[in-house]
């Protein structure tokens, strides 16, 4: 049997997961989490910054995204300063770090595919 599939389910801070691939589609999944941890694989990067990086993210999504893999441990958010304007840090945690190898390859694989399906196209040839 798959080490996946010993229980019949899988546990992680207090939340029950059917399989280890529902847990981790629960940290990573969704349109923007991975694409947020993909920018901060090689630096750790201002909010401001990582807004120019992906233009079509909203304020809000960007923010609650963040919040969340905060929150579960994947992204760290340091905040230097005491009084406005302060300056808030996003980088990967050593637990996100370990995603990292995970995003190259799927970088790899969509890379591959619009090689052979697809093509690349500058932002006014959409």
């Amino acid at each position: 049997m798959k080490t996946e599939c010993i229980g019949d389910y899988v546990k992680l801070k207090g939340k029950i997961y059917p399989c280890t691939v529902s847990l981790t589609m629960d940290l990573v999944g969704g349109k923007w989490k991975a694409i947020i941890l993909y920018h901060l694989k090689d630096e750790a990067k201002r909010y401001n910054e990582l807004r120019k990086e992906m233009p079509s993210v909203t304020e809000m999504t960007l923010s609650l995204q963040l919040k969340q893999l905060e929150k579960d441990g994947l992204v760290s958010r340091k905040v230097y300063g005491k009084k406005p304007p302060i300056k808030v840090i996003y980088g990967l945690t050593d637990f996100g770090k370990t995603f990292v190898p995970v995003l190259e390859a799927i970088t790899a694989w969509g890379n591959q595919v619009v090689r052979e399906k697809g093509e690349f196209v500058s932002v006014g040839q959409q």
